[in-house]
């Protein structure tokens, strides 16, 4: 792809929204060095002015010295620059993921705290490539097979990845003829990571005629028909799919009725809008929980209760994925909720539970099921109920979802 092609690419995919600034997540990696060269010549073209955003995740003893390479690039292009710092202890569990969720976390404070609505990262065809292959690994649907969406939007911040159509070698490519260098992280080359041997396979089809840009093609043709299917899937959930205090409702006989893929798709977005999952449950494991509506069983997934009741399917939060989920009274609690009313030290969140309903006399005058309403917000002091918006013991405080089921679904 020519210089001109990348830079064309890459203004495209900001129309027709156009940032009043820019900010770009800068790793120091060859993918968003090109794409912080690529939006500094906008910028001297009239675009958007470009603020430049790193994190150092100290994970690496190397990484202080990439960000202080990156700020110094910036100075030489005049974009002003600043490196955030993930300060954290033992991470258990999916390193790389904990790292994504502290990045964008990082990244999405920094650009509320300055103004900045937009932001830019350097994601490439090859990371589309690749995820197409993992998506494959793991035997996924439609949204899996799509790849990585070009644009989205979370906490009013708007995400952009201009270079999903550019391929890695052609970054690099510019980065050179232009006298600039990058850094490559040792992580790329670990194959522990699954990314990591998704990309050691990906050179390896090169002799089949499979090629980055044909698998980053595929991810967006089937991301086309991704957009029919939701389409689809909300307007089955109008019909046949309710909220009620904070669990989603089928209606079981109609929901058996829908297409397969609508149908999962149903499942998959009410698990992710109740538990906060940024991923899909695999394949096999929502083909688990339609048999159980089908069977009439109870199943979990995802910190998620499947209950059928008569001809109702409910949805709920598990009780033990909330016990011990604590916060402070004007944080997001649970990912969903918001809770106003009189804040005072010493208050806090936690789940309402089956002890906290006991002193909900009313509860049942909500219309609220069981189930629902003991994985519900409520304000304690210590072990005293102040609180259950929910329960009908308000006391002077309100519980609101953050985002409701129908316009979750619209936007994912």
């Amino acid at each position: 792809m020519t210089p001109e092609a990348q830079s064309a690419a890459f203004r495209e995919a900001f129309t027709p929204s156009l940032p009043d600034r820019l900010g770009v997540a800068v790793s120091g990696g060859g993918d968003s060095m090109a794409l912080l060269c690529l939006a500094a010549d906008w910028a001297a073209e009239g675009g958007p002015p470009v603020v430049a955003v790193t994190v150092d995740h100290r994970l690496r003893p190397e990484a202080a010295e990439e960000a202080r390479m990156v700020a110094r690039f910036c100075k030489t292009l005049g974009v002003p620059h600043q490196t955030l710092v993930w300060n954290h202890a033992g991470i258990e569990g999916n390193l790389q993921d904990a790292a994504r969720r502290a990045r964008y976390r990082l990244i999405t404070g920094w650009a509320r705290e300055i103004g900045i609505t937009h932001v830019a990262t350097g994601h490439t065809a090859d990371d589309q490539a690749e995820c197409v292959l993992m998506g494959l690994a793991r035997a996924a649907g439609i949204d899996g097979l799509s790849g990585m969406r070009p644009h989205w939007s979370d906490a009013g911040i708007v995400w952009i990845r201009p270079l999903l159509g550019v391929t890695r070698k052609s970054l690099r490519d510019l980065l050179t003829a232009r006298g600039v260098n990058w850094v490559e992280d040792p992580t790329n080359e670990d194959d522990r990571y699954t990314r990591v041997k998704a990309r050691k396979v990906l050179g390896s089809l090169t002799p089949l005629g499979v090629t980055v840009s044909d698998l980053a093609t595929v991810a967006e043709n089937l991301a086309e028909a991704r957009q029919v299917v939701a389409e689809a899937t909300a307007a089955a959930a109008g019909r046949i799919a309710c909220e009620a205090g904070g669990e989603v409702v089928f209606d079981r006989e109609n929901f058996l009725r829908l297409a397969p893929e609508v149908a999962r798709r149903l499942l998959i977005t009410a698990l992710q809008w109740l538990s906060g999952a940024d991923y899909a449950p695999r394949g096999d494991a929502v083909q688990r929980l339609k048999a159980a509506v089908r069977e009439r069983r109870d199943a979990t997934l995802c910190g998620c209760k499947l209950a059928v009741r008569g001809n109702d399917v409910r949805l709920t939060r598990e009780p033990k994925a909330v016990n011990g989920l604590e916060s402070p009274t004007d944080a997001i609690w649970d990912n969903r909720w918001r809770l106003t009313g009189p804040h005072e030290t010493g208050l806090t969140v936690r789940a309402l539970g089956a002890e906290g309903l006991r002193q909900c006399p009313d509860w049942r005058e909500t219309g609220f099921s069981r189930a629902a309403l003991i994985v519900s917000p409520a304000i304690w002091r210590d072990e005293t109920l102040i609180s259950a918006p929910l329960a009908g013991f308000s006391n002077g405080w309100v519980a609101e979802i953050v985002a409701g089921f129908h316009s979750f679904l619209i936007s994912h």
